[in-house]
């Protein structure tokens, strides 16, 4: 029906995690698990503590990578919030690979 095409989709989202992510190698972990569920997108640390990059992949993929980052993280991360921003279906990925941005 109706919701598995809406699922099919392909969609970016912006993302920042903030709380003790960095120096928890959260950006490789972040890659490595975007990687696993066939995202593309890139992560990076901020100047101001916090991690943040875009995702995007098929709406279920991109769903669960933001549970990963909600809930999950490196094993010695501790995340306060995660917030999500500036969510638009796109028509093919914008990115090749899932990058560490320095």
């Amino acid at each position: 029906g109706a919701a598995m095409a809406e699922d099919e989709g392909l969609v970016s989202v912006d993302y920042e995690v903030s709380g003790k992510v960095q120096g928890v190698f959260f950006r490789k972990y972040t890659q490595g698990e975007a990687k696993r569920l066939g995202l593309v997108g890139w992560v990076q640390n901020t100047s101001h503590g916090t991690v943040q990059g875009q995702i995007q992949g098929p709406t279920a993929r991109v769903r669960e990578l933001q549970e990963w980052l909600r809930k999950i993280g490196s094993p010695q991360s501790r995340i306060s919030r995660a917030e999500f921003s500036n969510e638009k279906k796109i028509k093919s990925l914008e990115h090749k690979e899932f990058q560490i941005l320095k």
